[in-house]
Formats: structure tokens, sequence, C-alpha cells
């Protein structure tokens, strides 16, 4: 089968699609034909050993977490999941980049009719932080929530969950996605200098919480906005979280089957909407990361096996 793999770390040209053997499920296990599998900022910063500390690689390394595909091989002791059988999920073991990945089934949910293959394959990583995000600062009707990067992966999905619990939502975004976010009830705000008196401006002079998906200085700027270090959440800026007591809850605080398959079940009603900006084919696998380091990306990229 066809699988992304990389041998060092480095940039975007380490990147290779190989032939590697099809990978055989084990007890609890299912395999399944990927048909759409996301990508990550995250994983530009494995690729790249920036976070090797904490996430070191072994090469050679695949990569990929997020998949959607159909089960045609089972394990030992698999419950719930037969062959044939079109799932959600995700992988922890850096493999959802190929044509084949086996998955636990305790990390696999129905795909939901209705739900399209690029939203599903797509939806694990951005969708579980955005969760976590939104839980981090447990908005409320009274309150009133800014969110940067509001346009992208996870900051277009924490804008509608924090929307959806009611607040008052204050997107951070280039004008050409303001459209968009007044579609989804958020109020648009242009990101860069003066940004602050623009958004006070917007909120009627009172923050009550931050949700930070891009980093680059969005915890000092909420601290500036007068909002509680406890109802800061950043993805990006640990450093300054953890200077400050804010929070730093993201797709390990939320990843579970449970809370993808909601996620899901959102999505296909129409509930929840997952924009996808462009998807690849699996050989144009550098392309994808290319457009994904370049940023300003309104939406997943998606890679199709």
């Amino acid at each position: 089968m066809r699988a992304v793999r990389f041998h060092e770390y480095g940039g975007i040209d380490v990147l290779r699609v190989e032939e590697v053997a099809r990978p055989v499920p084990g007890a609890g296990q299912v395999l399944v034909e990927v048909r759409a599998a996301g990508i990550q900022p995250g994983e530009v910063m494995i690729r790249e050993g920036a976070r090797h500390g904490r996430w070191p690689a072994t090469f050679p390394s695949g990569q990929g977490s997020d998949l959607a595909g159909v089960v045609v091989e089972t394990g030992p002791e698999v419950r719930g999941f037969t062959v044939g059988d079109e799932v959600v999920g995700f992988t922890h073991r850096r493999a959802s980049h190929a044509e084949f990945v086996v998955v636990d089934d305790v990390h696999v949910v129905a795909r939901p009719q209705g739900l399209s293959w690029d939203v599903a394959g797509s939806l694990y990583v951005a969708g579980t932080t955005a969760y976590a995000c939104v839980f981090a600062v447990d908005p409320g009707p009274a309150d009133t929530v800014v969110v940067s990067g509001a346009a992208g992966g996870v900051g277009s999905l924490a804008v509608q969950l924090a929307r959806r619990r009611g607040a008052t939502v204050i997107g951070l975004a280039g004008e050409r996605n303001h459209a968009w976010l007044k579609e989804r009830g958020v109020v648009p705000v242009e990101y860069g200098d003066g940004a602050a008196e623009r958004i006070r401006q917007a909120a009627g002079g009172r923050v009550d919480a931050f949700i930070d998906t891009f980093g680059d200085g969005y915890v000092r700027l909420a601290v500036e906005l007068g909002v509680r270090p406890e109802r800061i959440n950043t993805i990006r800026d640990w450093r300054a979280a953890a200077e400050i007591g804010a929070r730093t809850y993201g797709e390990g605080s939320a990843a579970s089957a449970v809370v993808l398959g909601e996620l899901a079940r959102l999505a296909a009603r129409g509930e929840l909407v997952v924009p996808i900006a462009r998807t690849y084919p699996l050989e144009q696998v550098r392309e994808a990361f290319r457009e994904l380091e370049r940023g300003h990306t309104h939406g997943k990229i998606v890679l199709r096996p």
C-alpha cells in the first residue's frame, strides 16, 4: 500500500509517498481503507523536530491522526463493527496518511448519514481541540468570548460551539472571512494593530473569555482586555499561559470517540459547519503541506488516498 513517510526531521521535502506492507489488525482493531484524512499544523512541528522533546519521532515515521473510511478487515474481539462499515475515527500512531490504517475499535464511530468523506476525515483533531477550548472557558449566554484565528481549522469550529452555548462571540480574522463569520452569528473583527480597541468596541467594553488558536501574543492581549487567567485558553502559546496561569486545553483533553461522535452528528445535521479549504491526492502531500504552511487557510486541508 502507499503511505506517507519521512526518514529524518526537516522541511516539506523530507515527505515521501512509499510502498509499505499493508498492516494487519490485532485484537480489538479494525483495518480501514482510508477515504479522507485531514492534515494539521502539529504534524509540521513534529516533522521539523520542533516537538522532539514532547513527541519524538521514530524513523521512518508516518503521520496523520484524522481519518474516515471503510472497514475492510477486523481483528479478534472487535466490538460493534463489521467489514463494510463506514467509520470516522482517529489514530495516535501517526498512520492515517495512507491507503490503509489499523485503528482500535474504541477510536472509531459510525459515519452518520449525510456526512461527507472530507468533513468526516478532517473532524477529529480540529473538532476535539475546539470542543476542549470551549469547555475550558465555559461560556454562557451572559458572556462575550473572543476567538483568535476564528476562520482557521480549530477557530472556525470553536466559534460555532461557543455560539451553541449562547455566548456572544467575537472572531478575529481577515476581512475576506468576515462574511462567513457573520453567517455563523459571530461578530467579525480584523486582527492586527489596533485589535484591542476594535474588540472593546465590538464587545461594548467587556470581554469575559478568550480562546487563542493562533499564538503570537494573544494571551497577553486577553490579559490587556481584562480577561481572568482561568478564562483564557491557548493551544499555541504554552509559555505565556504558564506565566499567568491560563489554560492549555487542546485535543488531548477531549480525545475520545464519544466527543467525535457528537461532533460528527452535529456536522451531519448541518448544525456544525466544517469548512474544507482544499483537497489533495496522497501523492501531492508536499503541496498540501505547502499550502498549510503558508497560513491563513479558511478551514481544513484534506488528503484523499
